[in-house]
């Protein structure tokens, strides 16, 4: 996700750095055929680009996904069409206020600081909440979120009451503390600041309920509702539990950690859980030392760190650890090794609020945007695919070695299996490209490249897999992967089978670094790429893709089949494709995270009929927000959407110097469909 400087503490360059040095340009010899599908936007103000498949990729879905669980579908969802889009469309809007269509209305909910368990501390206007009140509220900055009908464990899908789960991305400190962030004369800051902060970070788990007038609340007392934050112990699962490159002074064997962080996107997953994406986790950390190993500079670990908690003033371990700086004679004494433990989709299970949270290392350790699992059926692997949100970066697939059962599954499904990464090719069809010392041809990669300088850094081999899955991003380097313009949230349409991505921007693209899934360069808009795995196997390792749509001005064309699919109009100009999730009725709704600037405006999404194009701005958010985040009850009569660090006085205009990121509810005044 694009950040917004809330502070001088808080420098986009600085939070999504380019560290893809890499020069993988897998498509050199197809950029003079790529130049000639170009073609001119309407009106002449730049280039739309042409789809590059030679035929649209409708109805190449499995003929047998009715057969399937969608992932995260309650049983017996109903996702059989319907996807057409039923509301007209709203204007853009500069507002400090939410918009829907006419028919619908939009309430705020659950912000940032409302007591969820514990001894239920009530907010605070001037923001004056210690940290211990903060572990029992909502955290701050909200994004991905999911919502578990109550009884989806017994198999049903109750729509007027289940548990609320969602991410909390990063801070505002300035908005979270009285008078911003304070330092005493040594420099050193208030260890209560501190831990305000760390709990304001991680997962909220709220238990909602429906009354009879459709009104939705808090189940207060409920068992279930929770906190994990910052500071919450996990532990680590997968091929890298044990690795020597995870001990710590807290955990000597590299078998527990502390904490989640930079949680932006998520995944259900079939069996009833959540898995929490560690996005730009690496400037939580610094390391001053002259030298840093490859785990930290493909990465962009810095010298300083982005909220100063390694300085709290008593100097406890809990804080002490995100100075990663060597000081010990091993891993085992200090906390050189603390970032290893990040960069991971988290699990955690709503129902079971004992539980601890799973770190799953098999999926890779990246900048995790999420996680979107395939259609699960009896027998077969568990597939799922998440995005690495960062400029020139990758797509990757995890496949399980064990089948799925639904009588058994459960998070040990995502302990062992393959990690593939996607190359894009420039005829439309693309290879999953296997990260394993399994198999033979990226072995013969590792060592072809080892003694050679990949990017910034000189390659001496991997010890063994979880020394891949620690380096995932430097392991699909070496692969040939097709760097990616951004790629973030994933969504797999339940009606096709095909599975699409977000590629929010990418302004530092050379003419001389396009290739045919990232066309434009400077890609200041972004786009939608989308694919459908050969012979309808998600475990396969080929399929074919194309651009689903182009953002941008009025007049921005996607082309397939020499004929122009999508033309942008003041009904649907958007920038900067982010969230993104498939209703349970097949409608696609796209969120953005753009600049605010003409023509867009404020941040908003949109609702697509994925077969047709048809493409409509549904909602447009407040003043200086992002929209992000999406799900909707089982009868997709209610919405509900993230608004991430809105303007002040938004929703409640007595906040002043510290506004309040929430929830919006959405519905229909007739208590329909939402969308249809």
């Amino acid at each position: 996700m694009a950040k917004h400087n809330l502070d001088p503490n808080y420098l986009d360059p600085d939070y999504e750095p380019v560290v893809n040095h890499s020069g993988n340009k897998a498509f050199q010899e197809v950029l003079a055929a790529r130049m000639q599908r170009r073609t001119l936007m309407k009106g002449g103000v730049g280039a739309a680009l042409a789809s590059i498949m030679g035929l649209g990729l409708a109805g190449c879905g499995s003929d047998s996904n009715s057969n399937n669980t969608n992932a995260g579908t309650p049983p017996d969802a109903d996702n059989a069409s319907a996807t057409d889009l039923g509301f007209t469309a709203i204007a853009v809007s500069t507002a400090n206020k939410v918009i829907v269509p006419e028919g619908y209305s939009a309430k705020a909910f659950l912000p940032w600081g409302t007591p969820i368990t514990g001894s239920y501390p009530a907010f605070r206007a001037d923001a004056s909440n210690s940290g211990a009140d903060q572990e029992q509220q909502v955290g701050m900055h909200h994004d991905g979120m999911h919502f578990f009908p109550i009884d989806f464990k017994a198999g049903g899908n109750r729509s007027d009451e289940g548990l609320l789960v969602m991410n909390h991305e990063y801070i505002n400190q300035a908005a979270l503390h009285p008078d911003g962030p304070t330092y005493n004369s040594n420099g050193m800051r208030p260890t209560d600041e501190v831990r305000k902060e760390v709990a304001a970070h991680g997962v909220s788990v709220v238990h909602i309920k429906q009354d009879s007038a459709g009104t939705w609340d808090i189940v207060f007392g409920s068992p279930f509702n929770r906190r994990v934050t910052g500071n919450t112990d996990m532990d680590i699962r997968g091929p890298v539990r044990g690795y020597q490159k995870l001990a710590t002074r807290f955990s000597n064997n590299g078998t527990q950690t502390r904490g989640t962080l930079n949680n932006c996107s998520m995944g259900p997953t079939p069996w009833g859980t959540y898995l929490a994406a560690e996005e730009n986790w690496h400037g939580y950390f610094a390391n001053s030392a002259q030298m840093q190993p490859r785990e930290q500079t493909r990465h962009g670990v810095g010298s300083s760190t982005r909220y100063d908690w390694e300085l709290a003033d008593g100097g406890d371990d809990q804080y002490v650890r995100f100075n990663i700086t060597p000081t010990g004679g091993s891993g085992a004494d200090d906390y050189r090794n603390e970032a290893n433990t990040f960069g991971y989709m988290v699990e955690i299970d709503p129902f079971t609020p004992e539980s601890k949270p799973q770190k799953r290392t098999a999926l890779g350790r990246f900048g995790h945007e999420g996680v979107i699992f395939a259609p699960v059926e009896e027998g077969k692997p568990v597939v799922c695919y998440s995005g690495d949100d960062s400029r020139f970066e990758y797509i990757y697939k995890f496949v399980s070695s064990r089948p799925y059962y639904a009588a058994t599954a459960s998070g040990y499904l995502l302990d062992e299996g393959t990690l593939y990464v996607a190359r894009y090719n420039e005829d439309g069809s693309g290879d999953w490209l296997s990260l394993s010392l399994d198999d033979p041809d990226f072995v013969s990669r590792v060592e072809a490249a080892q003694g050679s300088s990949v990017g910034d850094v000189l390659f001496e081999g991997f010890e063994n897999q979880a020394d891949i899955l620690l380096n995932t991003r430097l392991a699909a380097d070496i692969a040939g992967a097709t760097p990616m313009d951004r790629p973030e949230w994933g969504a797999v349409d339940p009606n096709t089978g095909e599975v699409y991505f977000t590629l929010t921007n990418n302004s530092q693209r050379t003419e001389g670094q396009v290739d045919a899934a990232n066309p434009n360069a400077e890609n200041r808009t972004g786009h939608i790429i989308r694919w459908s795995e050969s012979e309808n196997d998600y475990a396969a390792t080929a399929f074919q893709w194309d651009i689903f749509v182009f953002a941008g001005e009025q007049g921005t064309e996607t082309v397939a089949d020499g004929a122009v699919v999508v033309s942008l109009t003041d009904d649907n100009i958007f920038n900067s494709p982010d969230g993104l999730w498939f209703d349970y009725n097949g409608r696609l709704w796209i969120q953005t995270d753009g600049s605010d600037a003409p023509p867009y405006q404020n941040n908003m999404m949109l609702a697509a009929n994925p077969e047709t194009r048809d493409i409509r701005r549904f909602f447009v958010g407040p003043q200086g927000c992002e929209v992000t985040g999406v799900v909707t009850t089982p009868d997709v009569t209610t919405m509900f959407v993230n608004i991430q660090h809105p303007a002040k006085d938004w929703p409640f205009g007595n906040e002043g110097d510290h506004p309040r990121d929430a929830t919006v509810i959405v519905t229909r005044d007739d208590n329909g469909v939402i969308g249809a």
